[in-house]
């Protein structure tokens, strides 16, 4: 797998905890007070941190995020490199492929590397990954260019009191999630994919209830300890708290319990609150560049980019978008299904997950060797910040466990799928 212009991510990737967006659905959660920028300056803080990669050598960023829930989210991947603590003559790229925007930084900044069009030869290390917070803004529209109490509204804040009677506000975090081409939300695609796929109800529950075992198992083993990156903020009693751990694993979860959650989306559906991703911030980074330069400098490796996919599918099955990526990607690194031992599939819903992983045993993927440290269900899917996160983990995981090759792919709002293809450079 190993050539003059192989990607390698160098030893030290870091993720932050993923924070619900709300604690216990009523108060405003631990990382609320951070913007996009904020989440993602703290990872690339911990991941140069724990990178001995001389910050002369960067040449650029790469940072994924899917939409913009600040005033300061217009700045993207520059606000995250200044927060980061890199210097200003580092310029930035923030992309958007919506839930895979953070592998689709990790996959810019390789073919950066490798095209050599803008790549930089005495700054050869690009610092990737992805950021997101979900505290998206309800939003007022049409109101530009109006009268609003007694002056007209061109720009600024608007003072609510002065709105005529009858207007409303719009959730944006809702409006994002529905699909105009599909004519439906994303959550009912999955559930289309329970109806061609005929997964029940109770393999759903099933299925919520091993993300959230594996994941309760792989946070009291220590396994997500050397990937986070500890965030210590204020709760609102001012008094400081430390999130070590992600915060939407259940230490109480059970079949019994979630099968009394009522359908959320559809009457008679399969998808419940309890079997689908839950709603976190988070963000991860890490420094990536070619073999031979990490060689050069004498920096440690923790695994190589061995391949990528990308693919789009039937909107009205978003959710199926990483079985074609997924094959492509395979067939870039040049292995089949059954040399992949370990997998990180993004759960979108439970639904949506068990039709890939379905298919991926047609492909000779192991379903058990999907998400053994459990997914979205129990850890939560900060849209931009995901892919990076998972790529995080699955290297980790690699690394730890001395195998040899791992996928991160996720589904894509809209009919797409993204897929990377790891190996562990240690073995």
């Amino acid at each position: 797998m190993k050539n003059d212009d192989t990607l390698v991510i160098l030893d030290g990737a870091r993720r932050l905890p993923r924070a619900d967006i709300l604690v216990n659905n009523k108060k405003p959660g631990l990382f609320s007070r951070f913007s996009t920028t904020q989440l993602g300056g703290m990872a690339i803080k911990a991941a140069l941190k724990s990178t001995p990669v001389d910050k002369k050598l960067i040449g650029h960023v790469v940072m994924g995020m899917a939409q913009h829930s600040h005033r300061d989210s217009i700045y993207g991947a520059q606000g995250m490199r200044w927060r980061g603590g890199l210097g200003d003559d580092v310029p930035a790229l923030t992309v958007a492929r919506i839930c895979g925007s953070g592998a689709e930084a990790i996959a810019v900044g390789a073919e950066m590397a490798t095209a050599g069009l803008r790549h930089d030869e005495a700054r050869p290390f690009y610092v990737v990954g992805g950021a997101e917070s979900m505290q998206y803004p309800f939003c007022l529209y049409s109101y530009r260019g109006k009268p609003v109490g007694g002056s007209t509204q061109k720009y600024g804040p608007v003072d609510v009191k002065q709105l005529p009677p009858g207007t409303h506000l719009q959730d944006m975090l809702l409006m994002s999630l529905y699909d105009p081409s599909a004519n439906m939300a994303m959550a009912n695609t999955a559930e289309e994919l329970a109806r061609r796929y005929k997964i029940t109800r109770e393999q759903c529950d099933q299925f919520g209830y091993r993300s959230q075992k594996n994941a309760k198992a792989a946070r009291d083993a220590g396994h997500f300890e050397l990937e986070t990156e500890p965030v210590t903020v204020e709760d609102e009693s001012h008094e400081a708290v430390t999130v070590k751990h992600d915060t939407h694993i259940m230490d109480d979860a059970s079949l019994a319990g979630m099968a009394k959650l009522r359908a959320a989306f559809e009457a008679g559906g399969v998808i419940t609150a309890g079997n689908a991703s839950a709603v976190v911030d988070g963000a991860a980074a890490m420094v990536i560049g070619k073999e031979k330069d990490a060689a050069k400098h004498g920096y440690r490796t923790l695994a190589r980019i061995a391949g990528m996919g990308v693919a789009a599918c039937d909107s009205h099955i978003m959710g199926w978008g990483p079985v074609p990526s997924t094959q492509k990607a395979l067939d870039r690194a040049g292995i089949k299904g059954d040399r992949v031992d370990h997998v990180e599939l993004n759960e979108a819903f439970a639904p949506q997950a068990l039709a890939c992983i379905r298919d991926f045993e047609k492909m000779g993927i192991n379903p058990e060797k999907v998400n053994p440290l459990g997914g979205a269900i129990a850890l939560g899917h900060p849209l931009g910040a995901t892919g990076a996160i998972l790529t995080v983990t699955c290297a980790h995981a690699l690394r730890r466990n001395k195998q040899r090759y791992g996928v991160v792919t996720m589904c894509i709002g809209g009919g797409q799928g993204i897929t990377l293809v790891l190996e562990n450079t240690a073995v």
